[in-house]
């Protein structure tokens, strides 16, 4: 066993987080590298480890949504991410969300009582080859650590992200919303709801397609993750795209008049006391006085007291399919692994998902273990697929979805039924590999 080695871990992020975690829990001394609070990147605002730069939704948490299953199999792996995300969870129905501040207190908390992590608050700017490494540096890098990437992988690929408003909860009018969740579920009154005749609609419309947006940058192609576009970019493509998507009524009958509103905009709690909240949906590229105009208009957001306006930024990613092999390490090398969403796996828990693998897969590699391959009927095996996908040409980042699982179940069975049972399918197949492969830490 060799176990002399450690095991760099560039970026504290979701997945580098998660990496080290795992990693440690295999009985691997990590060096974990956080270029915050010294050198920032565009969407970070704060030095903390894990910051959540968009969203604070971990999305759906049933087992019949694959995001939801794939959180389950992070936790029956004693996820860092998963475990901390859960006790800092806020009212979001039938999704994961949490408080910010207090999910990136607990991971940190965490990583710095691990004794086998050592956390390093510095920047990288070469990749060592002398040792195992895992690049999770995040969508994000710098300009000298994308240098020392193009030399690693040749090209790279890019496209944008956006990052929705967050507004003071009290300087929202409640009296011109209600508390509802989308088929009331969760608590039932989980989100605050603003309520839009036609009317209204057509002004929001009319503001999104009319009102400044930031430019590209000359040098930049604007191409957008289909996940997550712009709300002016949703607006654009068609009059009733945003009413079928973010701003769908449909499960959000008004209780006050007993109607189903024209389209309803949902605000989302930011933290435990409620004190901010999350435009769901409305991220954009808007300039910053459009969006106050545009969503000022909006019925009780008049006097609004916007504690952040929503970003864009151009998002790297590699064309993994090509370049990583199954255990997401780059091919021909013996030990550079990647991890996060810089591998185009999009979503705070696809980023935390690639951590725990190559945390392993690295892990056992430093203790002279034989590797291992995660079962292909989990969704942990979903995000592998899309990952390796070669058929296109074109790779694009996907969240974790049904249609990367290896299918199975009865075609007789409903929707609903068949991917319950795929899930307990996924669940029995990752206990097991749990048991066999990450039990118990050695040491």
């Amino acid at each position: 066993m060799k176990g002399v080695e450690r095991l760099t871990i560039v970026g504290g992020g979701l997945a580098g987080c998660e990496a080290a975690w795992q990693a440690a829990r295999c009985g691997v001394e990590v060096d974990l590298y956080e270029m915050r609070p010294h050198r920032s990147g565009p969407a970070h605002t704060s030095g903390a480890l894990a910051e959540l730069v968009c969203s604070n939704s971990f999305r759906g948490a049933a087992l019949e949504n694959a995001v939801g299953l794939l959180k389950e199999e992070l936790a029956r792996l004693g996820s860092l991410i998963i475990t901390s995300a859960r006790e800092s969870a806020v009212p979001a129905g039938g999704a994961l969300a949490v408080d910010r501040a207090r999910f990136a207190a607990l991971v940190e908390s965490r990583i710095a009582g691990e004794p086998r992590i050592a956390l390093l608050r510095e920047e990288v700017r070469e990749i060592p080859k002398d040792r195992p490494v895992i690049i999770a540096c995040g969508p994000l890098p710098s300009d000298e650590f994308l240098a020392t990437l193009d030399g690693l992988v040749g090209s790279r690929l890019h496209y944008y992200d956006a990052a929705s408003p967050i507004v003071a909860a009290d300087s929202v009018d409640e009296s011109l919303t209600y508390r509802k969740s989308r088929y009331d579920k969760g608590d039932g009154d989980d989100y605050l709801n603003i309520p839009l005749d036609r009317a209204q609609y057509a002004q929001l419309l009319a503001d999104l397609r009319t009102l400044e947006r930031h430019p590209a940058k000359d040098f930049e192609e604007t191409r957008y993750f289909e996940g997550c576009l712009p709300i002016e970019e949703m607006a654009d493509r068609g009059d009733d795209v945003l009413r079928f998507g973010p701003l769908k009524p449909v499960g959000l009958r008004d209780p006050r008049t007993g109607q189903t509103p024209f389209a309803v905009v949902q605000l989302r709690k930011e933290n435990v006391e409620a004190s901010a909240y999350n435009l769901v949906g409305f991220q954009t590229r808007l300039a910053w006085p459009a969006q106050k105009e545009a969503f000022g208009k909006l019925p009780g957001l008049q006097n609004a007291e916007w504690l952040r306006l929503g970003v864009m930024h151009r998002n790297t990613f590699i064309d993994s399919p090509r370049l990583l092999d199954e255990r997401l390490r780059l091919r021909g090398t013996r030990g550079l692994y990647f991890a996060g969403q810089i591998t185009g796996a999009e979503g705070y828990v696809e980023a935390a998902a690639c951590g725990a693998m190559t945390g392993i897969h690295a892990g056992r590699e430093i203790l002279g273990l034989p590797p291992v391959e995660f079962p292909r009927e989990t969704a942990f095996g979903a995000v592998v697929a899309h990952l390796q996908n070669r058929q296109t040409a074109d790779f694009q980042p996907s969240n974790v979805t049904w249609g990367s699982f290896a299918q199975r179940g009865s075609e007789k069975l409903g929707k609903r039924e068949r991917r319950r049972l795929m899930a307990e399918h996924a669940l029995a197949a990752i206990e097991r590999f749990a048991s066999e492969t990450v039990a118990a830490p050695v040491g």
